[in-house]
């Protein structure tokens, strides 16, 4: 699943093309044709396009979503069924591919308040993202992190990345993790998202089960983790609570 440093270059990318340029043609919203792009906001894993005329489109990609921008008639490089959302302008059009969340939105109706802070906005409230962990529940380390209410952006590669960089179990209990702990982990998820927004992909542990770890050579090993069973990548000397 996209993380949130794929948003922030997404929409950055967008912001290039789209931005102060009117709508000749949407769909599926025809509503929007005629409107204005004001702003394209990414916040944690979610994307809002703002138009002038108060109308709003949210979308979220998940696994399977992605955006694409082409030139007036230039061939897409994606089947034209799999497009859920096209904004043409006079020399741009974006496309938006198998994304399962896209709505049209008033201005009002948008409401993402039960995220977290967002890792990647310029001062994101650590104070907060530790009060709301607090909040959360008894789960472990590797859970929370992917909790987007309480920290927005985190996916499975940053969570992986993050707990190897201070040799932290993805096993142990946020109830036996202590503020400051929680501090740098974040700290250090946002440093990640940071250097992914940078371009910088080269990765510790995530995707390199069986090979040796950086730091000491031990065989990345992996095992599933919470309700999702997502794939956790650890380093079992590393980080050796894991094996318990």
């Amino acid at each position: 699943m996209p993380e949130g440093d794929t948003l922030v270059r997404t929409a950055d990318a967008l912001r290039v093309r789209l931005l102060g340029k009117r709508m000749v043609k949407a769909r599926p919203y025809e509503k929007l044709t005629g409107a204005t792009v004001t702003a394209v906001e990414p916040n944690g894993k979610h994307l809002l396009i703002r138009f002038d005329n108060g109308l709003v489109v949210h979308s979220h990609l998940r696994m399977t979503g992605i955006w694409y921008v082409y030139r007036p008639g230039e061939a897409w490089t994606r089947p034209a069924h799999q497009a859920r959302l096209v904004l043409e302008a006079d020399d741009t059009v974006a496309v938006l591919f198998n994304a399962p969340t896209v709505e049209l939105l008033r201005e009002k109706e948008v409401d993402l308040s039960h995220l977290g802070p967002d890792l990647l906005s310029s001062e994101p409230d650590l104070d907060e993202v530790i009060s709301r962990a607090r909040r959360a529940g008894a789960r472990s380390l590797g859970e929370l992190l992917l909790d987007q209410r309480v920290a927005a952006g985190i996916g499975n590669i940053y969570r992986c990345e993050s707990l190897w960089a201070l040799r932290l179990d993805p096993w142990q209990q946020v109830e036996a993790t202590d503020d400051d702990t929680l501090r740098r982990l974040y700290s250090e998820a946002r440093k990640q998202l940071q250097g992914g927004v940078r371009g910088h992909h080269a990765h510790a542990v995530h995707g390199r089960r069986g090979r040796p770890c950086p730091r000491c050579l031990t065989l990345i090993s992996t095992r599933r983790q919470g309700e999702l069973a997502r794939i956790t990548y650890y380093c079992p000397a590393c980080q050796k609570a894991a094996l318990t």
